[in-house]
């Protein structure tokens, strides 16, 4: 279990790349649990008005996977296997808050559950939740590939 100090440094390893962009703000961490926030503004939201499943997805995604990595050791990375989602009301809010938390912890595969809320000045409702398998892999294993066409470059 990691010590304060690392809990820090999840903390803020959680947000950079895309989660950096959608405005991701890490609210709470523990031992198997996470709880992010993002505040809503226009980009966030779909045709109608409410905001876009593909949000509310990622943070549940995202919060849950951290969530389980606050469980393994530093040598190890968390990668989602497989999610699924239900979509119980359209969100409207002025935050978008998902709470992780892992209810089953494994040496290799985890399963956590994200509860999304959309919060506003008085009221909380619950607008979604996911159930999530994540597994455990060696930090050496993964590969790094260098040849994606990222930003403008050519493949090789």
């Amino acid at each position: 279990m990691p010590d304060r100090k690392n809990l820090k440094l999840l903390t803020q390893d959680a947000v950079q790349g895309f989660t950096e962009y959608i405005g991701l703000i890490p609210v709470e961490i523990a031992p198997g649990k996470f709880i992010t926030r993002v505040k809503l503004r226009k980009h966030h939201l779909q045709q109608d008005g409410f905001v876009h499943a593909g949000l509310i997805a990622t943070l549940a995604d995202h919060t849950a996977g951290y969530a389980s990595y606050t469980l393994v050791p530093r040598t190890r990375r968390i990668l989602t296997i497989e999610y699924k989602i239900n979509f119980l009301k359209p969100a409207l809010g002025d935050f978008l808050e998902c709470r992780a938390r892992v209810i089953k912890p494994g040496k290799q595969i985890l399963v956590a559950e994200s509860e999304i809320f959309c919060l506003n000045r008085k009221t909380e409702t619950l607008v979604a939740k996911a159930l999530l398998t994540m597994a455990s892999v060696p930090k050496n294993k993964l590969v790094k590939i260098h040849s994606l066409k990222v930003l403008g470059q050519n493949r090789n």
